[in-house]
């Protein structure tokens, strides 16, 4: 039997593959031409960002299950997939203290003008710490979009480990849940942005589908506010962020995803003030990366060797 990988996985994962007798092979490329060209043969595909569309789909003649090396399967064909009869896995909470720290450490960044202060002292400029704005993170109310185990486990840290309230907007997770972990719900998600002094989106987002932080979103949140974004490019308006970064009704932001990657040197984000940027590596620790891999391969295993995977997309 073989597996192919897209993209590049840990290699916790590849050993556990081929311990159970799987074949790991790779395409020339991450395009879809090229893995459309290698998928005949295999019995499964584990993918990351690069996805798995339509055609690549319908190509895998042989193909048993789909892995997605992450939570997101936005940009697998799940349609396609099951009208093929093919499974599709995820690995739901396999990244998300990775994630959660990110967050953080952005935040952290943001409030404590970490990346200023370092060139500041760099160019010479010492006296950077008199010019004030910064600030401490306990007492200040931490907005969280999308309460899913990566929204819990920020919660979790943000009121544990830094003294913060938070706020929740998740229509879909019961109010007992949220108020067990300490949080307080919001209905609407006008009201959290309004109360917030940062605001983290943790939601699932579809390209093309109308930005959940447009103008007008963005024009609601607090004075002086910071946006994080570690989910996906698609809940933001980039054009309007950044306008509003620079017309100072925000005060940072924190971006690990954009709806280009890399970003142009265009981007309208990259010459903002007081924004922290990252290269969609809030999942890519070694830590998560090895549990996503191993996540992912135990199901390639359990479905190859006739086992029900743990997650599965389409059932």
């Amino acid at each position: 039997m073989k597996c192919l990988i897209v993209q590049p996985i840990h290699q916790a994962g590849i050993a556990l593959l081929e311990e159970a007798g799987i074949a790991c092979v790779k395409p020339v490329s991450a395009s879809m031409d090229d893995v459309a060209r290698a998928i005949g043969d295999c019995e499964a595909v584990i993918t990351r960002n690069a996805g798995l569309d339509g055609r690549a789909v319908r190509a895998g003649t042989k193909l048993r299950i789909i892995g997605s090396h992450g939570a997101g399967t936005n940009m697998v064909d799940v349609k396609a997939a099951s009208e093929a009869g093919i499974l599709v896995v995820n690995t739901p909470g396999a990244n998300a203290r990775s994630v959660a720290e990110l967050v953080m450490a952005m935040a952290l960044a943001l409030v404590k003008r970490t990346v200023t202060l370092d060139r500041a002292v760099r160019t010479g400029h010492w006296d950077a710490r008199f010019e004030g704005g910064l600030r401490e993170l306990s007492g200040m109310t931490l907005g969280i979009v999308g309460f899913g185990q990566i929204g819990r486990t920020l919660a979790s840290m943000a009121i544990h480990g830094f003294g913060m309230r938070v706020l929740v907007y998740s229509p879909s997770v019961p109010a007992a849940q949220i108020t067990a972990l300490g949080c307080e719900r919001e209905a609407e998600l006008a009201s959290l942005l309004a109360r917030a002094d940062i605001v983290s989106l943790h939601r699932p987002g579809n390209p093309g589908a109308h930005a959940l932080m447009d103008a007008a979103a963005l024009a609601g949140m607090k004075p002086g506010a910071l946006l994080i974004n570690t989910a996906r490019a698609s809940l933001v308006d980039e054009s309007a962020l950044a306008a509003q970064l620079k017309s100072g009704h925000l005060g940072g932001a924190g971006i690990d995803v954009f709806s280009e990657e890399p970003p142009p040197v265009s981007h309208p984000l990259l010459d903002c003030p007081n924004v922290v940027l990252a290269p969609h590596a809030g999942g890519s620790t070694e830590e998560a990366l090895a549990r996503t891999a191993i996540a992912v391969a135990q199901q390639i295993v359990d479905v190859l060797q006739g086992r029900r995977p743990t997650h599965i997309v389409n059932p």
